[in-house]
């Protein structure tokens, strides 16, 4: 009997990662990243995947991606491809697809971390999940800002799919208050991704150079972070600092939202690369500052996902159980 071919894949607006998925536990394997400009649709990117990871064509398919997910397909923001259900299974004949947003994906990769692949930020320290039921959410910065919940009962898991990034900005301090009073001048409506994400981080950081009459000229997110961790400019380590404090005051409304008492996980590219600026950041206490229920967030574990592709984890999940339902 031969062993069933489970593809899996990230799909982003820049690069696509695909993998082959265990078919026993969680887990994947042959991972190659390819540029999604290099193709001219997602089909020819899987015919070359496949081609160079030696794989017969897919039983299962499972991909995340960086999109809203409308009638099994998706388009993508920063990307000429789609995907279509009905398309991929016109080509790759599977028996059974699956389309997973992105932040749904990492969401089913929760459970299947150990504690080596996750950093916990400030205290309590983590609860391990288990087979109990548990509420948590996930959150994360990158190109944009997105978010999702994870519940179990009765050991079946069950994501709540939002787009939690376009909630509306609520300041906290009068810094805040004219942070955002600055930025309505560049936006009609200031949503949390507006700060809290790459493009969020170059507001605030025009933002604040304007707050202290400083003429500016525009820098990237990635410089920034950079200026900020070498201490080269003060104005990038205030923005640096005031991105992972509204971080927490996100993530702690969104804990509050979903009733995470188990914990509330940190993604993206973003809080991956600069895990010491995290962890000295007012992101703690932002997340806890919830006035009368302060003595409830302080019982919330914050930690930053540190594996590399919780999406392609989350994917092999899904990739699996729709094996196991297909048998």
């Amino acid at each position: 009997m031969k062993e069933p071919c489970l593809l899996v894949g990230d799909i982003g607006g820049t690069n696509a990662r695909f993998a082959i998925a265990d078919s026993v536990r969680p887990g994947f394997s042959r991972e190659i990243t390819l540029a999604c400009g290099d193709f001219d649709s997602a089909n020819s990117a899987i015919r070359e995947y496949l081609a160079q990871a030696n794989a017969p064509d897919p039983d299962i398919i499972c991909f995340a991606a960086a999109g809203p997910i409308v009638d099994g397909r998706v388009r993508f923001t920063n990307n000429h491809w789609s995907l279509d259900v009905h398309e991929l299974r016109n080509n790759f004949d599977a028996g059974a697809i699956k389309l997973l947003n992105d932040f749904e994906a990492i969401a089913y990769s929760i459970p299947s971390l150990g504690p080596q692949d996750c950093m916990p930020i400030g205290l309590p320290e983590p609860i391990e999940l288990g087979d109990k039921d548990f509420n948590i959410g996930i959150i994360g910065p990158g190109t944009g800002l997105g978010g999702v919940g994870l519940c179990q009962r009765n050991s079946m898991l069950f994501p709540i799919v939002g787009e939690a990034g376009h909630t509306g900005f609520a300041p906290e301090s009068q810094v805040q208050i004219e942070i955002l009073s600055a930025l309505h001048e560049r936006f009609d409506r200031v949503s949390d991704e507006r700060l809290v994400s790459g493009p969020g981080l170059e507001n605030l950081y025009w933002a604040l150079a304007r707050l202290h009459s400083e003429s500016v000229a525009p820098v990237s997110a990635a410089k920034i972070c950079q200026l900020a961790e070498k201490n080269e400019d003060p104005r990038a380590v205030e923005a640096v600092q005031m991105f992972f404090e509204i971080l927490g005051q996100v993530a702690g409304n969104m804990a509050l939202v979903l009733g995470a008492r188990q914990g509330m996980f940190i993604a993206g590219g973003i809080a991956q690369r600069y895990p010491a600026m995290l962890l000295s950041s007012g992101f703690r206490a932002a997340f806890d500052a919830k006035g009368r229920h302060r003595s409830l967030m302080e019982k919330i574990p914050t930690q930053l996902i540190r594996y590399p592709q919780p999406g392609l984890l989350g994917a092999s999940y899904m990739a699996l159980q729709l094996h196991n339902s297909s048998n």
